[in-house]
């Protein structure tokens, strides 16, 4: 099953998927909707147990304001773990699609760490740490969600153990999607790609590569991982630990 909030992207990828002999359903969703968001579970839940969830929907800087981010990118991602949390069959695994956004922040304090983890979604927003006056701009609401995400799996993990099921995220670098492309053209550009140059890989990376790391946090040869973020960035975050890349939230 594929949801979107866009039709068109919608139908598209269903129908690459068909195209390769796979049976596809697909359903609207926007996950900063907990109505819409318990629509799609129970949908997707009368299709047959739910094995493996991924979360991939979110905005960029670039794309989108601040209250919009906070609203995708954080409370969307936290209703998806909450409302999936009942219907994730015993033995399976989900795994949100975050950021190396996420690791840029400099260490919050613990009991912003906790109200971010644990507030239920629907209250998230009224958070002092998420006001207008503590997140200025697009791209400190961005790393903030993506911080939200590591910890929201975290403990999430806890709940979808419950069931008998694991969760995890995925923190993916800079990788050649449509999103990276509009974000490497804009004013970021050169940002972007000191990142790039600096980082100890040296280049951008694969959505071959970041599928590749969601099948095993997916499949039972992680069945001992859960709770845990996999940062998949070509060393661009330890290149901004030892100074080689200089940020400006």
């Amino acid at each position: 099953m594929l949801a979107d909030r866009n039709p068109q992207i919608l139908a598209a990828a269903a129908e690459v998927l068909e195209a390769g002999g796979h049976v596809v359903a697909t359903h609207p969703v926007d996950v900063a909707s907990r109505q819409s968001v318990q629509e799609l579970a129970k949908v997707a839940a009368g299709l047959g147990e739910v094995i493996n969830v991924v979360h991939t929907a979110g905005l960029s800087p670039v794309q989108a304001s601040a209250k919009a981010i906070l609203a995708v990118d954080l409370v969307g991602v936290a209703l998806v773990l909450e409302v999936f949390a009942e219907v994730i069959a015993a033995g399976s695994a989900g795994v949100v699609v975050s950021s190396m956004g996420g690791h840029m922040l400099p260490a919050l304090d613990p009991d912003a760490d906790r109200a971010l983890a644990f507030t239920p979604a629907d209250e998230l927003l009224d958070l002092p740490i998420l006001s207008p006056e503590a997140v200025p701009n697009s791209g400190v609401a961005y790393a903030l969600s993506k911080r939200a995400n590591h910890l929201r799996v975290q403990a999430a993990a806890v709940t979808w153990g419950d069931r008998g099921a694991r969760v995890n995220a995925i923190s993916p670098g800079i990788v050649l999607t449509p999103l990276a492309k509009e974000e490497m053209s804009g004013p970021v550009a050169e940002g972007y790609q000191a990142m790039i140059a600096n980082s100890a890989a040296g280049r951008v990376g694969t959505t071959d590569e970041i599928a590749v790391a969601a099948a095993y946090l997916l499949g039972p040869d992680a069945g001992f991982v859960t709770g845990a973020d996999l940062l998949i960035d070509g060393g661009v975050i330890a290149a901004i630990g030892a100074g080689r890349i200089q940020l400006s939230l």
